[in-house]
C-alpha cells in the first residue's frame, strides 16, 4: 500500500519547483514510491506554464530522485543502492555478473616497484610524469585525427569522464549516453542532473540515426566506447565510425569523449568518431583492465581548450596523480615481458567467450562473443525470471536491465563475465541457463545435435 503523503508543492521556475521536492524527500514528507501530482495538475495548482513542471520533473529524474512510470505517473525513486561493477558482497552463489579482469591475468608489479624510486616530487612541478607523458602521448597520437593534443592524467577513466562532462555541462544539459550503458556512466549523468539522451548501440557500436537523433535534441556532449563497449562488446567498424564522423561534421563543438576502457586487451582494431576538424574532443584510455582496478590511472588526449579546462577541474581537488603510479604505470608498459602478459590475456578474454558462446549455441542460446571482459546473451523470456531460476542452480547473475537507459531492449539480456571458468563450470553453467530458460517459461533454438 503507498504511502499517503501530506506535502505542498511549492516553486515558480523548474529549479524551486525540483528543489521544493528535493526538500520534501529529504525530510522524509515524500516517500520511496509516493505519486507526485500529475505534470498538468502541478501546473494549475501552481499557475506555470506546463513546460515548468515538465522540466521540474525532468531534473529530478536525472538525479535519480524520482522515476517516470508511464501511465502509472511520476513516483519519488527507491533509495536502494545503485549497481555497481564487482564482486557481490556475501554471497553464497557462484559470481558470474562482476565485471572484473582475472587477477591471474594482471601483471606482477613487484620488480617494477623496486626501480620507480626516485627524489620527492613538490608542489608547483609539472603535474606528469616526462617519462609517461613521452610514452603516452605516442600512445594516443597513434590513434587520433587532430594534430593539437594536450595530455592529461587523472585517477582512472571514470574520474576523467566525470571532470570532462562537469566543465562542459551544467544541470539539465543534454548528454548522449550509449544504450544499454555502463553503469558508471549512468550514475554520473544522473548524479549531475544532466539530461540523458539515449543512442542505441547495435553489433557495430553507436547508431548513425541515434547520434543523429541526439544531435537535434540538442545534445553538448557525448559518451562513446569505441571498443569492447560494456555491456554489449560490440566495436565500432570502419564505415560505422566514418558515417558517425560524417554526422558530427555539423557539429564541430559538441565534446565527444571517447572511453576506450579495453586499449591494450581488444582483439579489435581502433575506429574513432572524432574527426581531423573536430574542436572538442577527448580520448581517454585508463589501465584498470590490464595493469587491474586498483591502479587507478587514465590518459586523456583531448583539444587544449578541453585539456585547460580539465586542468582547472582537477585543481580544487586531486592536484596530480601520485608520480609514484605515474612511474609504476610507465615501468610496466614499457617492460616487454609485461607487454607479451597482456597480450596474452586480451588473447585468453577473447579466447574464453568464444568458447563459451559455442557452448551457448549448442544449447540454443546462439550469442555473439564480442569483445572485453563480459558476454551479451539474448534471451527469449524476461531476464529477471532467468536470473532468479539461475539464483535457485547456484549462479548470480546480472540481468541487462541494470545497463539500461530504455529497459525495453535490454529486458531480455543478461550480461556474464565467465572468461575465468574452467571448462568443467562452464559447461555447467551453459546447461543452467539453458535449463533456467525452460523453466522460465522460454523455448530455445533448435541446435546443431538436434
Amino acid at each position: 500500500m503507498e504511502h499517503e503523503p501530506t506535502h505542498t508543492i511549492s516553486g515558480r521556475t523548474a529549479a524551486e519547483i525540483a528543489d521544493g521536492v528535493r526538500g520534501l524527500i529529504e525530510r522524509g514528507e515524500l516517500q520511496p514510491g509516493d505519486p507526485l501530482p500529475p505534470v498538468r495538475s502541478l501546473a494549475d495548482t501552481l499557475d506555470v506554464n506546463r513546460n515548468t513542471a515538465v522540466a521540474a520533473y525532468r531534473q529530478l529524474a536525472a538525479a535519480g530522485l524520482v522515476e517516470a512510470r508511464g501511465r502509472g505517473g511520476t513516483h519519488v525513486a527507491d533509495r536502494a543502492a545503485v549497481p555497481q561493477e564487482g564482486f557481490a558482497a556475501d554471497s553464497v552463489l557462484r559470481d558470474v555478473a562482476t565485471g572484473n579482469p582475472d587477477p591471474a591475468r594482471i601483471p606482477d608489479p613487484s620488480a617494477a616497484l623496486a626501480r620507480i624510486a626516485a627524489r620527492p616530487v613538490l608542489y608547483g612541478e609539472p603535474v606528469i610524469d616526462p617519462g609517461l607523458e613521452a610514452w603516452a602521448d605516442a600512445w594516443m597520437r597513434a590513434d587520433l585525427a587532430p594534430e593539437d593534443l594536450r595530455l592529461t592524467i587523472t585517477s582512472g577513466a571514470a574520474d576523467a569522464v566525470e571532470r570532462l562532462l562537469a566543465q562542459a555541462l551544467v544541470r539539465d544539459d543534454a548528454v548522449a549516453l550509449e544504450d544499454p550503458c555502463f553503469l558508471t556512466s549512468i550514475h554520473t549523468a544522473r548524479l549531475a542532473g544532466y539530461r540523458v539522451v539515449p543512442v542505441p548501440v547495435d553489433e557495430q557500436g553507436m547508431t548513425v540515426d541515434g547520434l543523429r537523433a541526439a544531435l537535434e535534441q540538442g545534445v553538448r556532449a557525448i559518451v562513446c566506447t569505441p571498443r569492447a563497449q560494456n555491456p554489449t562488446g560490440a566495436s565500432l567498424t570502419a564505415d560505422r565510425a566514418a558515417r558517425l564522423r560524417e554526422v558530427l561534421a555539423d557539429h564541430p563543438y559538441v565534446l565527444v569523449i571517447e572511453d576506450d576502457h579495453f586499449s591494450m586487451l581488444s582483439r579489435q582494431p581502433f575506429h574513432s568518431l572524432i574527426g581531423p576538424d573536430h574542436r572538442r574532443f577527448a580520448l581517454v584510455r585508463s589501465v584498470s583492465k590490464f595493469l587491474g582496478p586498483d591502479m587507478c590511472l587514465a590518459v586523456t588526449a583531448s583539444d587544449p581548450g578541453t585539456a585547460e579546462r580539465l586542468a582547472m577541474r582537477l585543481s580544487p581537488g586531486t592536484t596530480w596523480v601520485s608520480h609514484l603510479l605515474q612511474r609504476l604505470v610507465l615501468a610496466l608498459v614499457a617492460d616487454p615481458d609485461v607487454a607479451r602478459e597482456i597480450e596474452a590475456a586480451g588473447i585468453h578474454y577473447a579466447e574464453r567467450n568464444r568458447a563459451f558462446t559455442a557452448r551457448l549455441g549448442d544449447a540454443g542460446l546462439p550469442t555473439a562473443s564480442g569483445d572485453g571482459l563480459n558476454l551479451w546473451v539474448p534471451l527469449p523470456v524476461p531476464a529477471r525470471d532467468v536470473a532468479e531460476q539461475l539464483m535457485r542452480r547456484g549462479w548470480l547473475v546480472r540481468s541487462g536491465d541494470a545497463f539500461a537507459l530504455d529497459e525495453a531492449p535490454a529486458a531480455r539480456r543478461l550480461r556474464l563475465t565467465v572468461h575465468d571458468l574452467d571448462d568443467a563450470d562452464a559447461a555447467r553453467l551453459a546447461a543452467d541457463l539453458a535449463a533456467a530458460v525452460r523453466a522460465a517459461g522460454g523455448r530455445l533454438h533448435p541446435t546443431r545435435m538436434e
